[in-house]
Formats: C-alpha cells, sequence, structure tokens
C-alpha cells in the first residue's frame, strides 16, 4: 500500500480544484489558458495543504523504521517494524515537493501575472497585448527583486556567509515567503475571528434577513450604475462603428469590440449600416488605433460587470425569499414549511420521501440555527487556539504551543492515524481562514471573485496568484506550530521532506530568528480590529456604506433594500398569477378548442371544393356558435395581465422614430475560431 495514500489524495484534490473553478468560471466562454493556468495555480496550492500531513507522519515513522528488525541482547523475540498504510518510501516526498513547489512559483511570479494582464488588455494583436503585460508586470517584478537584492547583498557583505547555489536558492525562497507572510498575517487575523462570527449570524435568520435588505440596496445601486455605463459604452461603440466603415483599415478592430458586445446590442448596432460606402480621410475624423484599445478595454469590463450584477441580483433576490418564509414559518403551528412560490417538482426520491416538508420546517425553524452556533463555538475554541499557539510556538521547554503538544504525544505511542488527522484538520483550519478571505475580499470592482461562474479571467489569475504566495509560508508556519521546522524550534531531529525543499533559514538569521517568530504575533491585534470591527468603520467613516446596526445610514439602506424586496416579490407574484390562470383556462377550453379547430379544418377543406361559394360575404359569418367559441380563444390567448414593468422596455420604439428598421447583424461580426491567445 506504499504511496496508495499519495495517489488518492493526488486525484481528490484534482476534482475539488476541478469543481471551485466550475462554480468561479465559465468553461463556455472564457479563454483555455486562463482556465488551465487557474486550475494549475489551485490545484497545486491544495496538492501542498493536503500531502503535508503525509509528509509529517512519515518523518515520525523513520525514526523507529531505521531497522526493519531489532533483536534485543537477551535473545527475547523479535519486533517488527510497523509503517503505516500511508507511509510513502524514501525519495519520493523530496522529488514531489520540488516540482511542486518551483511550478507554483513559477506560475506566481512569471506566468500568471503576464497573463492576468494579457486577459485584461485591450489591444488586437498578440504584440500589443505583450507590451502592455510587461509594462504593468514590472511593479510586481520590482518588488521581488527589491526583496531579493537586499538578502543578496546581506549575504554578500557577512563575513561568515559565502555565495553558493544552495545559498541563493535559500534567499530566493526567503524572499518570496516573506513577501508572502506579510499578506499572510492580515488574511489569517481576519479570517479566524470572521469565520466563527460568520456562522454565529447564520443561526440568527432575522439578522441574516436584514443584512440581506442591506445587500439588496447596495446591489441594485450597484446594477443600475452597470446597466447606465453598459449603455454609456455601447452608444459609444455605436458612435465608432459608423464612422469607420467596412474598407477602413481599423474595421477589424471594430469587430473585434462589436463581438464583445452582447448579442441585443450586437442586433442594434447592426442596422441600417450603409456597408458599401466608402471611407474619406478628408470628410470624417477617425478615431486611432490607441483610442479603440481603450475602448475595447472598456467594453470588456462592462459586460463582465453587467452580467455579474445581473445574475447576483437574481440569486440575492432568491436568498431574500426564503429568509423571509423561514421568519414566516417559525410561528406555524402545523410544523410545515410552505414557500411562498412553490418550487419546482423534483424527481428525486430524497425530496420525496425523506425532505419532506415536516423534516424541512424542523431543519430550516429550528435545527440550523442551533447547529450553526454549535459550529461555530468550536471554531471559535480552534481560533484560540491557533492565536496561542502563534504566540508561544517559539518556546520549546516547555512546549507551549498546543499543537505541538498535542502531535508529540501521539507520536510517543506511534500513533499515526491521530497524527495525520491532527495534522490535517489543523491545516485545513488554517488554509480555510486564508483562502475564504481571498474568497471574500473585494477591491473596489478591481478584483472580485463572483458565484455562478460570474468571475472574470483577471480575478480568477489574480486569486491564483495568492494562492501559490500564500501556501508555502503557511505550511511553514504550520511546522513551526508543530515544532517540525529545525530552524525556529532549533531541535536536532528529523525534518520533513518539505522543510528540506525550502532550505535551510539559518542562513539568514534575522529571519529565522526574528522576523518569522514575532511577526506572527500581530495576529493578536488584527483579531482585536476585526473583532470590533474597526477596518468596517473605516470604509464607512470614509463614505462606503458597511452593513453597522448603530448606523442611521445602515438604516435607510435596509428600509430601502425590504421595498426594492417587496416589489420584486410583487411582480413574481403576477407572473405566477399569470400563469395559474392560463394553466386554469387551458385546463378549462382546452376540448372546446380542439373541436373548434377540427370543424375549422373540415369547413376550410369544403370551401376549397367550392370556390364561388367561399368568395362570398355571408360564408364569412354563416355560423352563428362560432362567435361564442371565438371569444373564449381570445380570452385564452389575452389570459396573463399586462402590468407594466420598466424591464420590459426595449430600444426598438427609439429605432422606429429615427427611421430604422430592423435587419440582419453585420457580416463581420460572426464569431471566429478561438485558439489559445485569441482575444479573451
Amino acid at each position: 500500500m506504499s504511496g496508495a495514500a499519495l495517489g488518492i489524495e493526488i486525484v481528490v484534490v484534482f476534482f475539488l480544484a476541478l469543481f471551485l473553478l466550475h462554480r468561479y468560471g465559465d468553461f463556455k466562454k472564457q479563454q483555455r489558458m486562463v482556465l488551465f493556468s487557474t486550475l494549475l495555480a489551485w490545484y497545486l496550492c491544495f496538492l501542498i495543504v493536503f500531502i503535508l500531513p503525509l509528509d509529517v507522519s512519515t518523518v515520525c515513522t523513520e525514526p523507529v523504521c531505521t531497522n526493519d528488525v531489532i533483536v534485543s541482547i537477551l535473545n527475547s523475540p523479535v519486533t517488527q517494524c510497523y509503517k503505516p498504510w500511508s507511509y510513502i518510501p524514501d525519495g519520493i516526498m523530496p522529488v514531489f515537493w520540488r516540482v511542486v513547489y518551483w511550478t507554483s512559483q513559477c506560475l506566481t511570479w512569471l506566468l500568471l501575472p503576464f497573463m492576468q494582464s494579457y486577459a485584461r488588455s485591450g489591444g488586437f494583436s498578440i504584440t500589443g497585448k505583450v507590451k502592455t503585460a510587461l509594462i504593468e508586470n514590472a511593479i510586481y517584478y520590482g518588488t521581488y527583486l527589491l526583496i531579493f537584492g537586499s538578502l543578496l547583498i546581506y549575504v554578500a557583505v557577512h563575513p561568515k556567509l559565502h555565495l553558493s547555489w544552495y545559498e541563493l536558492q535559500t534567499i530566493g525562497i526567503t524572499a518570496a515567503n516573506t513577501w508572502g507572510l506579510f499578506l499572510l498575517v492580515l488574511l489569517l487575523g481576519y479570517g479566524l475571528v470572521e469565520i466563527p462570527r460568520s456562522y454565529w449570524n447564520a443561526s440568527r435568520p432575522g439578522h441574516l434577513l436584514i443584512k440581506t435588505y442591506f445587500k439588496a440596496s447596495k446591489l441594485m445601486t450597484e446594477k443600475a450604475d452597470a446597466e447606465e455605463n453598459l449603455e454609456d459604452v455601447m452608444e459609444e461603440v455605436r458612435k465608432v462603428s459608423e464612422s469607420i466603415k467596412y474598407n477602413h483599415p481599423l474595421r477589424k478592430c471594430i469587430d473585434t469590440v462589436l463581438r464583445k458586445c452582447p448579442v441585443d446590442y450586437q442586433e442594434k448596432l447592426g442596422r441600417n449600416m450603409d456597408d458599401y460606402e466608402d471611407f474619406d480621410d478628408k470628410q470624417n475624423t477617425y478615431p486611432s488605433e490607441k483610442s479603440l484599445v481603450k475602448l475595447h478595454k472598456q467594453v470588456i469590463y462592462a459586460v463582465q460587470r453587467h452580467n455579474r450584477t445581473r445574475v447576483q441580483w437574481q440569486i440575492l433576490l432568491q436568498q431574500a425569499i426564503h429568509l423571509e418564509d423561514v421568519a414566516k414559518n417559525e410561528t406555524s403551528s402545523t410544523h410545515q414549511f410552505v414557500h411562498s412560490f412553490p418550487l419546482p417538482e423534483s424527481s428525486s426520491w430524497v425530496s420525496r420521501y425523506l425532505y419532506t416538508p415536516t423534516v424541512e420546517w424542523y431543519w430550516l425553524c429550528l435545527l440550523k440555527s442551533w447547529f450553526y452556533r454549535l459550529l461555530s463555538v468550536i471554531l471559535t475554541l480552534f481560533s484560540v487556539a491557533v492565536v496561542w499557539s502563534e504566540c508561544t510556538f517559539f518556546s520549546t521547554r516547555p512546549v507551549l504551543s498546543l499543537f505541538a503538544v498535542f502531535i508529540q504525544l501521539a507520536e510517543r505511542d506511534y500513533n499515526y492515524l491521530y497524527i495525520e488527522m491532527a495534522c490535517f484538520i489543523t491545516i485545513f483550519f488554517l488554509c480555510t481562514c486564508v483562502y475564504s478571505t481571498v474568497f471574500r475580499i473585494r477591491v473596489f470592482n478591481y478584483y472580485y471573485l463572483a458565484s455562478h461562474h460570474q468571475t472574470d479571467a483577471y480575478s480568477l489569475q489574480f486569486s491564483g496568484m495568492l494562492f501559490c504566495r500564500l501556501t508555502p509560508p503557511l505550511c511553514l508556519n504550520f511546522l513551526g506550530l508543530i515544532h517540525m521546522d529545525s530552524a525556529i524550534s532549533h531541535q536536532d531531529k528529523e525534518q520533513t521532506a518539505y522543510t528540506s525543499i525550502m532550505g535551510s533559514m539559518k542562513v539568514l538569521s534575522f529571519i529565522a530568528n526574528g522576523f518569522y517568530i514575532y511577526y506572527p504575533m500581530l495576529i493578536v491585534i488584527l483579531c482585536i480590529a476585526t473583532y470590533f470591527s474597526l477596518g468596517t468603520r473605516c470604509l464607512n467613516l470614509l463614505g462606503f456604506q458597511q452593513f453597522l446596526g448603530d448606523n442611521e445610514m445602515t438604516s435607510d439602506l435596509i428600509d430601502e433594500g425590504k421595498e426594492l424586496i417587496r416589489r420584486e416579490k410583487r411582480k413574481r407574484q403576477r407572473i405566477e398569477d399569470g400563469e395559474n390562470r392560463r394553466r386554469e383556462w387551458k385546463e378549462r377550453y382546452g376540448n372546446s378548442r380542439e373541436e373548434y379547430s377540427t370543424r375549422n379544418r373540415s369547413s376550410h377543406e369544403m370551401k376549397e371544393t367550392s370556390y364561388s361559394d367561399s368568395v362570398t360575404p355571408s360564408a364569412k359569418y354563416s355560423r352563428g356558435s362560432g362567435r361564442g367559441e371565438r371569444d373564449r380563444m381570445e380570452l385564452l390567448q389575452d389570459a396573463e395581465p399586462l402590468d407594466f414593468s420598466a424591464d420590459t422596455l426595449t430600444d426598438e420604439g427609439l429605432d422606429s422614430e429615427s427611421g430604422r428598421h430592423t435587419g440582419g447583424r453585420y457580416l463581420s461580426m460572426s464569431s471566429s475560431r478561438s485558439r489559445i491567445f485569441d482575444d479573451v
């Protein structure tokens, strides 16, 4: 069974990364190179997290299994060495860590920043996009080279240190880990408090509903702004498209921009265009290629933002309706959950026989709150243990780090399964605190991970960069918590293969003995600031509306969001009533309608045999009983109420007033075959 656990985890982690990428990315629309690079970055980072516990358990096995057979001096019975089923033979882990680590570092410092700027660029050629990507990434490369150069000068000046390839490699790894540790402490300090608090707030449906109203108000403002921005950009595209004719040298650039526009706008822009009118440089002023690059970039951003806000509004509306249903059903005496709008019928036997309305009521109205509270308490205890261990992990005598105590107790009893489970749970909790912050954080609209396939290529690749830069220092910090890093614990014991790949931090003693030990203590300050929501209050003072219970602006936004949800529910209720009336009329008059159609066809055949009789005016109204049936037919067709809705208005009325007629799409707007480095 040697290596079986390693192979199983490699496969499981791949499907986990693929599932997350499918949730946040769009396999159908986004560029294949973007999806592949993001998937590879996420996969390698998750692989480090899942495989590291196996490395730790293998190190704990090595001292016992140095000799396969141990015979006592007094000819006592032979004691066989016990190897766990997850034991990994020598020589596999160093090669594995070397490939995984250096591949992830090449991704985060070279490929992903380049692909990120390349995907976001509005250039129309590969050369233009490459030039833009190199200029934008000069800042990232400069910060890394600054840290690396400072450490290199320190080693060169130090009299006891001599430069070699091993020391240069250690300096590069230390520079990357130092950069990542700065951000790691910030994200970890936020996640240690926010994750337990989020589950505690989720146990209060009333609080969650109020916060959903607040989000609805802010999202509606963002949605209206996105629609207005899209309209402005499309108007600019229309003007440029009408000014540049079919035989203009920049027409292919306009076609590329038009392919990025929504389908309905493409049809509007393709109407009433004189494709055979030649351009004249003397009469008109044409935009430059630089301005078209800027317009192309604006179109990509505007379309992505509009689609994201539209989908997020529908999701938030569903959440608000569900929370309102939970609030109404809490006082139900029948103990059966009733939805405001009927759910689509499911063919699953789970929903039919197990998850019945009664079971749904007990779970949503009674058990779910207590489950989330218990989970919040458990996560709070984990957070306290992490904060205590981060402040005391450098103390080896006595051992104050709680995680080091647990691992050492299991190591004495050779309980390898417990070692693996304890390591996995600990590192999984640390990664959850850090990674969840990466998924929650939002830098205006510049970086934003949105679920339901609404994340743009720039944000996907930026998250891959963050994961690759945060995971190695996170794993080293975890090894320090359990005293498996000799550079920090100063103990002469077997090191993990992962630590050997990282290199000995003793080359840079001021980082190993100073920065790596005392900087994580700032987590205490960050946890206190997160608990009292100091960052949220500062953003609120700067004009960015945040959810604060004791704020007047928050109350106004909650009332506005409540009214928006009520309006959307009324609109959905009218649609539902119209569907019910249509269904009712169809059931009531469906048979008479079929009989009327049959009689109409038979009378039409009889009229065809006698043409002279069919042209007489009296033959048209010869059946007096057909009037009532026709009235019922018209009533059946117009059963849905014609309510006013601003969403149903289009620009076709404006087109008709301006004298335009509906026509086909412009021929050059047909989609071309996509390649790896086509427009993203």
